[in-house]
């Protein structure tokens, strides 16, 4: 359609700790993965930004970090607050944990009991910084595009 998705950063952190023996980094060393996170999110909403395109998606948003570190009892820097406060999104979309889609990889590691888990806290996180989350309903993918598309007055 010709619209600018930044990809889901988590996962290329991910294998480029594996590439240096780090099997989950999260897991080994969660403030680390949360900091490269934090600055390849900062970097791709500062990019999307510069191109002055009308539209542009972004799979996951500066809050994501804070949610998940939000999940752990590891405190963090008020740098990351800061982050999320600085970075404003005009349109959040959270699409809810879905069992009969849900499935692990070598980085999504999370059974679906953890997924609405984290769903929640993505959800408070975002309302905690001022968002009205848009969830976006079950369905196939044309139809998810086409609730997302309409509900952006793009259809």
């Amino acid at each position: 359609m010709g619209i600018l998705v930044y990809i889901e950063i988590s996962r290329d952190v991910t294998l480029a700790a594996r590439e240096e023996g780090i099997t989950q980094l999260f897991l080994t060393n969660p403030l680390l993965f949360s900091d490269k996170l934090l600055e390849g999110r900062i970097k791709q909403y500062q990019n999307a930004n510069e191109l002055n395109k009308d539209i542009v998606f972004l799979d996951r948003g500066v809050p994501d970090v804070v949610a998940y570190l939000n999940g752990t009892d590891i405190a963090y820097g008020d740098n990351y607050n800061q982050a999320c406060t600085n970075t404003k999104y005009d349109v959040v979309f959270i699409f809810p944990p879905w069992e009969e889609i849900h499935s692990n990889d070598n980085e999504r590691y999370e059974d679906f009991e953890e997924a609405k888990r984290l769903h929640n806290l993505l959800d408070k996180t975002y309302r905690d910084f001022g968002y009205t989350p848009i969830i976006v309903p079950t369905g196939t993918v044309e139809e998810r595009t086409n609730f997302i598309l309409k509900t952006l007055n793009i259809s």
